[in-house]
C-alpha cells in the first residue's frame, strides 16, 4: 500500500481500529483526544482492518507523535468489512492526527466506513511558528486536508478495488471550520459535510474579534462585556474556567499568528483597529458559498465560540440551499466538561455522529 504523495508510512493489520484496539496496540495516542467527549460517550465493538500511518512532505516538526517530529502527520484506517463511504476530517483546536478518534473514528468504523485524518500542517500552542507570512499556518490548515482528501480517496479505491460513493467531510471547531472551507473551495472532493461548532473565520467576525471583550468583561467582573460576543449569560458558571484555561490563550497565540506586530494585552485588542489581522484572515476566510450539503451543529453555551458566529454563517450559507443549522440548547464546546457539569450540559458529540450517520 501507498498513499499517493506520503514522504513515509507505516502499514498495520489489527484486530480492532477503534480505540479500544489501538490504545493497547500502540496505534493512536489517547492525549490527542483529552476532553473531547464525555465519559457516558458509548463504546463500539471491534473493527479488523489497516491502518496506515504516515506524513507527507512538510518542513516543519511541531507533532511529535511516535517521535517522528515531523508535522502534516496522518492516519487512514481501512475497516475489512467497508459500506463504501470514506469521512475525511482534520484535528480541531491545534491537536495532532488522533485528536478525532473517540468522537468520530470510532463511530464511523463501526458503520463500515473508511477514515481519514490528518494534523493540518502544525500543532500545539506555538503552531504560529510554521509562518513566515501572517497567516501561513491557517493557510496550510486547507490545503493538508485537500492533501489528505486525495491521497485517502485513491488510497481507499486501491486498497477496496472501487472508489467511494460516499465522501463526508466532519470535524469539530477548527476542524468544523475546515469542513466548511472545504465544501466551500473544492466540493467535488466530498458528497456532503458535517461540522459541530465550527470556527467562523471571517474578516467582520472571528475568535479575534470576539474573545477580547469576554477577556476584559471577565476581569472587571462586568457580564455585559462577557455576554457582548454572543455568549450565553445562562453560561456564567463556565466563564472562570474558559477564562482560566482558554480565553487568553486563544486570544494570545492567534494574535501571533495573525497580528504579531501587536504589543497590548489580550483584553485591550480591537480587531477593527488592526488592518493586518484583517488582511490575514481574507487569505483563507469563509464566504458561505458552499457546493455540497453541509449540517452544522452548535451549542448555545458554548463558551470558546460564540454561537452567534454560527448563527452568522447559517446567514451566510443560506442562498445556497444547501446548509441546515441545528443550535443545541445548553451545548458547551468541549463535551469533557459534561462530566464535570452533568445536569447542566447537554453532550454534542453524540449529535455529530449522528450526522455524520444520517444525511440531513
Amino acid at each position: 500500500m501507498t498513499v499517493p504523495g506520503a514522504e513515509y508510512e507505516e502499514l498495520a493489520h489489527l484486530d480492532d481500529l477503534t480505540t479500544t484496539g489501538t490504545v493497547a496496540s500502540g496505534h493512536t495516542n489517547p492525549a490527542d483526544y483529552v476532553g473531547v467527549t464525555h465519559a457516558g460517550l458509548p463504546t463500539v465493538p471491534a473493527v479488523p482492518g489497516t491502518q496506515i500511518d504516515g506524513y507527507f512532505p512538510d518542513t516543519s516538526h511541531t507533532n511529535t507523535n511516535h517521535g517522528w517530529n515531523h508535522d502534516a502527520q496522518f492516519v487512514i484506517r481501512l475497516p475489512r468489512e467497508w459500506n463504501g463511504g470514506l469521512v475525511v476530517s482534520g484535528a480541531p483546536g491545534v491537536r495532532a492526527q488522533y485528536s478525532n478518534d473517540l468522537a468520530i473514528s470510532d463511530h464511523v468504523l463501526s458503520l463500515g466506513y473508511a477514515y481519514a485524518c490528518t494534523d493540518k500542517g502544525n500543532t500545539g500552542i506555538e503552531f504560529y511558528k510554521d509562518s513566515k507570512q501572517p497567516g501561513d499556518a491557517l493557510v496550510e490548515w486547507n490545503e493538508r486536508v485537500t492533501e489528505l482528501a486525495r491521497a485517502a480517496r485513491e488510497t481507499v479505491e486501491k486498497h477496496y478495488g472501487q472508489p467511494a460513493d460516499e465522501v463526508i467531510a466532519a470535524g469539530a471547531s477548527n476542524g468544523g471550520y475546515l469542513v466548511r472551507w472545504q465544501l466551500e473551495n473544492h466540493p467535488e472532493l466530498y458528497t456532503r459535510g458535517v461540522d459541530l461548532e465550527g470556527t467562523l473565520w471571517s474578516s467582520d467576525l472571528n475568535p479575534l474579534s470576539a474573545l477580547p471583550s469576554a477577556i476584559r468583561g471577565y476581569e472587571q467582573q462586568s457580564p455585559a462585556l462577557v455576554t457582548a460576543p454572543g455568549f450565553d449569560p445562562a453560561s456564567d458558571f463556565l466563564w472562570e474556567y474558559h477564562y482560566t484555561v482558554y480565553w487568553t490563550l486563544t486570544q494570545r497565540i492567534y494574535i501571533r499568528e495573525l497580528d504579531p506586530s501587536y504589543q497590548g494585552s489580550e483584553a485591550d485588542y480591537d480587531y477593527s483597529q488592526r488592518p493586518d489581522a484583517q488582511e490575514a484572515i481574507r487569505r483563507f476566510g469563509l464566504t458561505g458559498n458552499i457546493g455540497k450539503p453541509l449540517h452544522s451543529i452548535h451549542g448555545t453555551y458554548d463558551c470558546l465560540l460564540p454561537i452567534t458566529q454560527s448563527d452568522r454563517y447559517a446567514e451566510l450559507a443560506r442562498s445556497t440551499g444547501l446548509h441546515t443549522y441545528q443550535r443545541v440548547e445548553a451545548g458547551n464546546h468541549l463535551d469533557g466538561l459534561v462530566d464535570a457539569h452533568p445536569d447542566r450540559l447537554v453532550p454534542l458529540v453524540p449529535l455529530l455522529r449522528e450526522a455524520i450517520s444520517t444525511p440531513s
